[in-house]
């Protein structure tokens, strides 16, 4: 079967830095898949989920979407992004439209759909993100929460097969985070795969089916949620044993 996404024997080094953050990363994403991607902060998480879209460009190592290797034009970003959507951690590095509706439609239009069908995606992606009421509100009057589920729905509205989610249930309340795993959860049922970098491991244990741990730049483990949480090694790593009862 083709993967949706692999990411093989990435390395890569931010400039100015003495140490690579990634080292020979690889991962391997299939349709419908629940995964939550872990480890302590410098794992290389974000960055392993910027390199996924092609916001970052590996030194050496490959992105393939759909079989195909990840072009470095702007035809080939698109491409590429039209397969795999990336949400921030923080929604603010999103938004940058006017209004609600404006924002949603942006990915649609910068992929050259028409007005009708921009629109047919906009109020879809609202419905599932329950944010249809907001379509004609200023971007900067909404709350944390909402505008997480507006960046969410701007990036669905491009309707990706692969969702990279970076840390975007951290801060929510219980109410908007059980909120945000229902969109994921109906997304899955579809087809399209979630990728959930996250630091609350209670939430990644009952959700992921598949869990990627990264270590110093590496996919260390990628495995069901339960063989990781059932390992003493791989529990340290992601400092389960601190925060959490396994």
């Amino acid at each position: 079967m083709t993967a949706l996404l692999e990411l093989e024997q990435l390395f890569y080094r931010f400039p100015g830095s003495a140490e690579p953050a990634l080292r020979g990363a690889s991962l391997r994403l299939e349709a419908g898949q629940r995964v939550a991607l872990l480890g302590r902060n410098g794992a290389g998480k974000s960055t392993l989920m910027l390199h996924a879209n092609g916001l970052l460009r590996p030194s050496s190592g490959q992105v393939r979407v759909a079989g195909e290797p990840l072009v470095y034009t702007r035809r080939g970003l698109l491409a590429a992004r039209r397969q795999v959507g990336l949400v921030f951690q923080n929604p603010d590095d999103q938004l940058f439209s006017a209004s609600v509706a404006q924002d949603i439609s942006f990915g649609p239009l910068n992929l050259g759909l028409d007005v009708v069908e921009a629109r047919r995606r906009v109020a879809e992606a609202a419905t599932l993100c329950e944010v249809r009421d907001l379509l004609d509100r200023p971007t900067h009057a909404l709350s944390g929460g909402q505008k997480l589920r507006v960046a969410l729905a701007g990036v669905l509205a491009m309707a990706p097969r692969v969702i990279l989610a970076d840390e975007v249930t951290s801060g929510l309340d219980p109410w908007m985070r059980r909120q945000v795993f229902a969109i994921f959860n109906r997304l899955v049922t579809q087809g399209v795969t979630v990728l959930l970098a996250t630091h609350d491991l209670s939430a990644a244990r009952q959700w992921a089916d598949q869990v990627a741990v990264m270590d110093a730049g590496q996919v260390v483990a990628f495995a069901p949620s339960d063989a990781v949480f059932g390992d003493a090694d791989l529990r340290r790593l992601i400092g389960a044993d601190e925060c959490m009862e396994v």
